[in-house]
């Protein structure tokens, strides 16, 4: 089963045996990050520092300036934590190891964006703006985000991209200091904590038969029982807000998202070669936000060549897609190879066995510029047991 490591361009740059450390996982690709959101990322074993911190959201490349001339949003460079090309050296450096170079591209997942220019944020149903989550309603988002995506992931010798947080982005966020868990909102009241009422939301909640007013007022008014802990976390979206008005919220964000995916998809197709491959990180549960965008499997699989589904909580999410998946449809498996993350990468054949057992074609190794030597060790004997 092919297998990729996620990177960054830090990794590599200033490194000179990252590439082929990576190449000797066992490993056949690597999934490189050309648009990345802020982070502060450890290096263990870079020779000129241990702490990354990106405090942007950025492009890890020169931008076009003849490709965004015009437009309304424009991506922001990397600061000194990627100078340059950084990602085009790493990607130069990993394929002279013999590794194929994918491009990892986060759309919308963008803080600065959202501190710069508020009025382009989700706002929940009390008015709460989320800097981080870009409203994918909004026609200026979705052309930033089109325009990105086409730019980003085709990158040159790049031989495919896998597109992260093309869809809703919502409340959960690995945000500094976040302090957000102190009520266990479960999955239908984080739900409703994710739903915008922006003024092009709102449109769209009209049109979908949804009065934007009264859907507000709902959300608030099956909110109060939850921050007071007296709705169970299993509780159903249509149990808190009503079969009706769940039905049309769903309806208008789940086709805002899937006109996002296509019109991202078709984007990058038209900048990048002949055979590009297109994946999409996804999650099978149509409501779900984040960077693994909730989308219907079938719809996915029609418009992409593939989907990176999330796999660290076992295999149970790649079954949806493999049951819509035609014969060249790519399933990848996205397993946290990180002890100090959860992740286990001493099972990860037993592990890799089972996502194949549910259908998976691939494997996601996240994330080798992460991972301590104990844990890549345990990767490339993993890798070499299932070759």
């Amino acid at each position: 089963m092919k297998a990729s490591a996620f990177l960054y361009p830090w990794d590599v740059v200033g490194d000179p045996d990252a590439a082929s450390r990576i190449a000797g996982l066992g490993v056949q690709q690597v999934t490189l990050a050309s648009a990345y959101h802020s982070t502060r990322a450890l290096t263990p074993r870079h020779p000129r520092h241990r702490i990354v911190t990106a405090s942007h959201a950025g492009l890890l490349y020169p931008a076009d300036p003849a490709h965004w001339a015009g437009r309304e949003l424009r991506p922001y460079g990397a600061g000194d934590w990627a100078p340059g090309d950084a990602y085009g050296a790493a990607a130069a450096a990993l394929a002279d190891a013999g590794l194929e170079v994918h491009t990892w591209v986060v759309l919308a997942h963008n803080s600065r964006l959202g501190a710069e220019h508020p009025g382009t944020s989700v706002v929940n149903a009390y008015g709460d703006r989320y800097p981080w989550a870009p409203c994918i309603a909004q026609p200026a988002v979705r052309a930033f985000l089109t325009g990105l995506a086409a730019e980003a992931a085709a990158r040159p010798g790049a031989l495919g991209t896998e597109l992260e947080s093309c869809g809703w982005y919502g409340l959960a966020h690995l945000h500094a200091h976040d302090k957000t868990a102190g009520v266990d909102l479960g999955d239908a009241a984080q739900y409703l904590m994710s739903l915008c009422f922006c003024p092009a939301c709102r449109d769209g909640y009209g049109k979908a038969g949804a009065d934007p007013g009264e859907l507000a007022a709902s959300v608030r008014r099956a909110l109060d029982p939850v921050w007071q802990g007296a709705v169970p976390p299993d509780t159903s979206i249509d149990r808190l807000i009503g079969p009706e008005l769940a039905t049309a919220t769903l309806d208008f964000r789940t086709h805002t998202a899937r006109t996002l995916q296509e019109s991202a998809i078709a984007a990058v197709r038209t900048a990048a070669p002949e055979a590009f491959q297109v994946l999409l990180h996804a999650d099978p549960v149509a409501h779900h936000c984040g960077a693994n965008a909730g989308v219907d499997p079938a719809h996915v699989l029609s418009a992409a060549d593939g989907v990176v589904v999330p796999c660290a909580g076992g295999p149970h999410l790649l079954e949806p897609f493999a049951a819509q998946a035609g014969g060249s449809s790519v399933l990848a498996a996205n397993l946290t190879i990180v002890s100090g993350m959860g992740g286990s990468p001493s099972t990860l054949a037993a592990d890799a066995c089972r996502a194949a057992d549910s259908g998976a074609t691939e494997l996601r190794l996240y994330h080798a510029g992460l991972a301590s030597d104990r844990d890549l060790e345990a990767v490339a004997a993993a890798l070499a047991s299932i070759a």
